[in-house]
């Protein structure tokens, strides 16, 4: 090897090891530095006074977006009227009162949804260089969805719940009718179906004897379960217990007379929902089944007719 290629050589070698030492050196300065302000992070943080640690320990939506909503929800109780006011709350009992909302809660959210949203919209109409027509459409059509988003959601949230609850008023009734017949209070048999299973109705059954427990009296709290539903069977199987409880009818002859009913009309909407099958299943039978069946079924056919007309086929 010549001088001059190893004197390169070596010159090349000295620079990588110094490249090396100071890459090796840099890195682990930055570990250093990246572990010490853990440290003191973790240090901070441990010396802490306990609120500061109870805030910072909070979720997200607790610290920011429950804050967010109290801002907003004086300028919604302002924008609504004191009857829009009454029927968000009635749709919130309809709902069972989901854990975490409130009517406060549903008037913040309303505002805060509409000015998000309508800062999106505008935001990107202008973005996207829409036609002043298009843009107004665009802007009040978002900014209207997020102002009526949780409506939308409370009214689902309690169809759902009625829905459950009329699956499991005939079952209740009978279990109900059981226990009376059997020797039981009308009370003692109520608090057996609230414990028997679990779901919306035995809940609005539990919130009766909470009620009568202290000191609601039974037609009080038997009509207040009528006012929080909408569910046509549970109201008139209220209503029959009220007239019952008020003109001293046995409870028993009532209830046998009302799960027999709820039987019945079970089975009512089991055959009507199997009628209604035909009628739906015919438009998915029209467009999807039968052309791709034609298709398997006649395809080759058609194929070897084509093929027959074309001569390629002797």
């Amino acid at each position: 090897m010549s001088a001059e290629l190893l004197l390169v050589v070596g010159t090349l070698a000295i620079f990588g090891a110094i490249t090396l030492g100071l890459s090796v050196i840099g890195v682990a300065t930055v570990e250093r530095r990246q572990v010490s302000r853990t440290l003191d992070a973790l240090k901070a943080f441990s010396t802490a006074p306990p609120e500061l640690r109870q805030e910072v320990e909070k979720p997200f939506t607790e610290r920011v977006l429950d804050p967010m909503v109290q801002r907003f929800t004086g300028l919604g109780r302002r924008l609504t009227p004191a009857d829009q006011a009454q029927r968000l709350q009635h749709r919130l009992d309809v709902a069972g009162n989901p854990e975490g909302w409130s009517l406060d809660r549903i008037l913040g959210m309303k505002v805060l949804g509409f000015t998000i949203l309508l800062c999106f919209s505008v935001l990107v109409t202008m973005l996207l260089s829409f036609p002043l027509f298009w843009a107004l459409v665009v802007c009040v059509g978002l900014s209207m969805a997020g102002f009526f988003a949780p409506n939308m959601w409370i009214y689902q949230k309690g169809h759902e719940r009625s829905e459950q609850m009329q699956k499991d008023l005939p079952d209740a009734l009978d279990l109900l009718t059981i226990s009376v017949e059997a020797g039981l209070a009308f009370d003692a048999a109520l608090s057996r179906v609230a414990k028997s299973a679990e779901g919306p109705l035995t809940a609005e059954f539990a919130r009766v004897l909470q009620e009568m427990n202290i000191g609601v009296g039974r037609t009080a709290a038997m009509r207040a379960l009528g006012e929080r539903t909408h569910l046509p069977e549970l109201r008139a199987f209220v209503t029959a217990l009220v007239q019952a409880d008020a003109f001293g009818i046995p409870m028993s002859q009532v209830l046998r007379v009302q799960s027999t009913e709820m039987r019945v009309k079970r089975r009512q909407r089991a055959e009507e929902k199997a009628q209604k099958v035909p009628v739906k299943i015919l438009f998915p039978l029209i467009f999807c089944i039968l052309p791709t069946l034609f298709i398997a079924v006649l395809g080759p056919g058609l194929i070897t007719i084509m093929h027959a007309f074309s001569g390629t086929v002797k």
